[in-house]
């Protein structure tokens, strides 16, 4: 693959055979981040799980500490005095079959989509459109609840949802290049005790066996994972 000057002159500067400590991996994307914009900082790590067994599936939400750095548009799908709770909490757009009938002619220009349990015979008729943008309301992911207060300031707040991939690899975004390396950082760890929480009882030996962070433009940097786990665990 032809890479650019640019990442071709970043990638000179990681050794890929080093596991960095987090901070040191965050400090060196901050310094080599060359994009025009405030590229994303990812998180990917790869799973000792098979995803195809019911019993090793890996899915969650976590609220990061400082959020994603991303502008959220929240839709709360409703009726009655949760549309009122909805608004008061922040919620972009508030309603139901306007918002339902506006979906099903193609719109949506909204990040997160969350329903109360009453409406979910409609909202469960857009699957084919919500689900393969990631947008469907879940009860897994909290996305469908009559506590539509929480389920809206969490959102706004930086929760974010994540699902090990048919490779068995998870990756969520966790903050901007201008973060502050500690906010980062926090993240990052935050995303991390969650995915040893979830840990499948089926999943054997070593559970995340690579961490792995970059930039929206930039190259990986391996991170020194076991540390981490390590000191979470204390």
């Amino acid at each position: 693959m032809k890479r650019g000057k640019r990442y071709s002159a970043t990638l000179e500067k990681i050794d890929k055979t080093k596991l960095y400590p987090l901070e040191e991996a965050i400090e060196l994307i901050k310094q080599n981040a060359f994009a025009k914009f405030d590229e994303t900082v990812e998180f990917a790590a790869r799973l000792n799980v098979d995803p195809k067994k019911a019993d090793q599936q890996v899915r969650g939400t976590v609220v990061l500490p400082h959020g994603t750095g991303k502008s959220v548009k929240v839709l709360v799908l409703t009726r009655g005095e949760k549309e009122k709770e909805a608004k008061e909490a922040g919620a972009d757009f508030v309603g139901s079959d306007e918002f339902i009938n506006k979906i099903k002619e193609g719109w949506t220009d909204f990040d997160v989509a969350i329903a109360t349990p009453d409406i979910m015979s409609e909202v469960g008729k857009l699957g084919k459109i919500l689900g393969p943008r990631g947008l469907m309301p879940n009860p897994k992911a909290g996305t469908v609840t009559f506590d539509v207060a929480k389920a809206v300031k969490d959102a706004k707040a930086g929760k974010i949802e994540f699902r090990v991939d048919k490779a068995g690899n998870i990756h969520a975004p966790i903050g901007k290049v201008s973060f502050p390396t500690q906010h980062i950082a926090e993240n990052a760890r935050a995303l991390l005790g969650e995915l040893l929480r979830l840990k499948p009882a089926a999943a054997k030996g070593q559970y995340i066996k690579s961490v792995t962070l970059s930039s929206t433009m930039g190259p990986g940097i391996r991170v020194d994972h076991a540390a981490e786990i390590a000191a979470l665990k204390m």
